[in-house]
């Protein structure tokens, strides 16, 4: 059985990856001062996050349309597949699986949606299982996405958390954490929910606290290093964890300045991981 992979551009996955494993991407869309752009065309993820405070207009965010996702269906199907696995961000937070599983709707028993309950290289892991394991057929699939999922953790260090309270897309104790002046707000995303796991005073905290939680997760299956335009930051995460790190680390490391349309409901200048235990 032939598996055909879709997801969407939350994912975050490296072109590389993308197109090693035939993986077709949906752009999600990006709303820019009245504009829409399809996310990653337009403007670069670096002059979106330097503009971002700017802003007259506070930037926000819209789920694909039906066709955006039957043409790729379409594509797969027409290309020998027998079914195509369709995975996305956490339902809680975006719409995107919501009309993903409407488009499947035309394609009966030939299309499986699943919601990650995750977004950016936490949803892109779970894409990359079900990819490497497409040849083995579709209970191979879920299974790897399931196992991937149980094994996941997505944390973050905030810098504000004003895009969030004003994205709407947190609960209101979330929110109340980072209403002090110089919190950096400590956040992790299980199973859809943004959950507050504690807050900190300064920068330099916040990556100590980020690099203790990387490092307390023991041996890596995969590994990725997210930062909203703050690579710095992010890489001396990463050489900080590799200095102290016991146990071998994986061999293909992902560091990625996270999309727009995320960076959206974080704001700039953050930092965190996605990270699937062995």
């Amino acid at each position: 059985m032939k598996i055909g992979i879709v997801t969407d551009s939350t994912s975050d996955l490296p072109a590389y990856l993308v197109e090693e494993h035939q993986i077709q991407v949906v752009p999600t869309i990006l709303v820019l001062e009245g504009k829409e752009y399809s996310d990653g065309i337009g403007i670069t993820r670096e002059e979106f996050y330097t503009r971002l405070p700017s802003y007259q207009t506070p930037p926000t965010t819209a789920a694909p349309s039906i066709g955006d996702f039957t043409a790729p269906y379409e594509t797969l199907l027409s290309q020998g597949c027998d079914h195509v696995i369709s995975i996305h961000s956490a339902s809680q937070l975006t719409t995107v699986v919501n009309v993903a599983r409407q488009a499947a709707q035309e394609f009966p028993n030939k299309v499986t949606c699943i919601d990650s309950g995750s977004l950016s290289l936490g949803l892109g892991f779970q894409v990359l299982a079900a990819a490497e394991e497409s040849e083995y057929g579709l209970q191979s699939v879920l299974n790897a996405i399931v196992s991937t999922r149980k094994r996941l953790q997505v944390t973050a260090a905030l810098d504000t958390m004003e895009y969030l309270k004003r994205s709407g897309r947190v609960p209101s104790a979330v929110a109340t954490l980072g209403g002090l002046l110089s919190i950096k707000p400590m956040i992790e995303l299980i199973d859809g929910e943004v959950k507050p796991i504690g807050a900190v005073r300064t920068t330099s905290q916040a990556d100590e606290r980020i690099l203790s939680l990387l490092l307390k997760q023991g041996e890596l299956q995969r590994l990725a290093i997210m930062h909203t335009n703050a690579e710095p930051r992010a890489r001396k995460l990463l050489d900080e964890m590799m200095f102290r790190v016991r146990q071998s680390v994986p061999r293909d490391i992902l560091f990625v300045n996270v999309t727009a349309v995320i960076g959206t409901h974080l704001g700039p200048n953050g930092i965190g991981f996605a990270a699937v235990r062995k």
